[in-house]
């Protein structure tokens, strides 16, 4: 370590705290310029965090001296950029992330499970798709897109084999309005003149011609009952103008991504 004035600088390894990291290394094997702070640290504006609310705080670039960076939508004649934190390469989350603000992507948002809004509703997006390597061409890519219509619907499939009931599924009861349901419904094999004889909250009633064995695929839809029901016209110049409850939704074109907010 040599110090210059008020420069000190650190040839090997910084340690601030009780213990050492054991990736940093003793001896030969010691990782050169390898740092390790226990934290709390702080960087930028010394007054910008009142409290200790994390091991890592960043603010904004608040130190004069800074060469100023011209970057697009930024105040460039001022010394900080619009950015507290600049990552080159990858990044890693390994547990939540929580943003009080908006999420930007200058690409995909890809989700290895369900996404959800905050305020607990569904997310309706313009032609949600999925794009994954074709399974059969080799060079080819297969794109496929999610239904769209009028109402917040929800489907289910299947096959009935010498049954007269469908059962639908256990959550149906708290995530649709039962009275909206809809069953189409293809015999397999012979014309057994099956119809819906009625429709509760957990079942689909059938009937065949004669009470012959019933063999047939069904699809059966339903509107969603947790939120308001889509008005799916009405006069505006943008989303914005919608008249029901735009937190229900993230709209493609208005909420995360600005080419269709004109």
């Amino acid at each position: 370590m040599a110090n210059s004035g008020d420069d000190i600088s650190v040839g090997r390894q910084l340690m601030c705290g009780a213990g050492q990291p054991p990736w940093m290394g003793i001896g030969a094997a010691a990782v050169r310029g390898a740092a390790f702070v226990e934290g709390p640290l702080s960087i930028g504006n010394a007054t910008e965090f009142p409290g200790a609310y994390a091991t890592l705080m960043v603010g904004p670039l608040s130190n004069g001296d800074a060469i100023k960076i011209p970057i697009a939508g930024a105040n460039c004649g001022q010394n900080f950029s619009p950015y507290s934190l600049v990552v080159s390469g990858d990044a890693a989350i390994f547990d939540n992330l929580s943003v009080s603000s908006k999420v930007i992507a200058g690409s995909d948002i890809i989700a290895q499970g369900e996404v959800k809004s905050r305020c607990g509703a569904h997310i309706l997006s313009a032609k949600k798709n999925f794009d994954i390597p074709h399974p059969s061409k080799e060079g080819w890519r297969l794109r496929h897109t999610c239904p769209e219509g009028p109402s917040n619907d929800v489907y289910v499939r299947g096959k009935v084999l010498n049954r007269n009931e469908i059962q639908l599924p256990s959550y149906w009861k708290d995530l649709v309005d039962w009275t909206t349901i809809s069953v189409s419904l293809t015999p397999i094999g012979s014309h057994q003149d099956v119809i819906v004889k009625r429709i509760d909250e957990d079942k689909i009633y059938l009937q065949s011609k004669g009470g012959m064995p019933i063999h047939c695929f069904y699809h059966i839809f339903a509107e969603r009952k947790d939120g308001e029901r889509l008005i799916s016209e009405y006069e505006g110049e943008s989303p914005a103008d919608y008249p029901g409850n735009n937190n229900e939704y993230s709209v493609s074109g208005y909420h995360y991504d600005t080419k269709g907010e004109n």
